[in-house]
């Protein structure tokens, strides 16, 4: 087992990113260009805490978890608009809003005690 397979963030990116996975692998309505958007920062959030915990240097570590964190906000900010636009089931986006809204303050706390 990875290191970061332990990480409750990396949990909760996984996760999340398996709902991302389902809802755009199924959903034919969503435009192309938003699935393939919202199908590539979801795995981004995931990738990037995984890569950023294998590096020796706070400064690396923070930078992938920074660039990990901005894929969360823009997931977060993709999900809402094609939740508002009835491209995605109120459950499905409840449960992911919460997780992104976890992932944010967990990748902060990470990051900030890397400075």
């Amino acid at each position: 087992m990875f290191p970061y397979e332990n990480l409750e963030v990396y949990k909760i990116a996984y996760a999340t990113n398996k709902i991302i996975y389902n809802l755009i692998k199924g959903n034919k309505t969503i435009p192309g260009y938003a699935k393939d958007q919202l199908g590539r920062a979801s795995l981004s959030i995931m990738l990037n805490i995984a890569e950023g915990s294998a590096k020796f240097s706070n400064k690396d570590r923070r930078n992938f978890f920074v660039t990990a964190r901005g894929s969360t906000f823009e997931c977060a900010a993709l999900v809402s608009f094609l939740h508002e636009e009835i491209e995605i089931p109120a459950n499905v986006f409840d449960e992911v809003n919460k997780a992104y809204d976890s992932l944010s303050r967990m990748l902060f706390t990470m990051i900030k005690n890397l400075d």
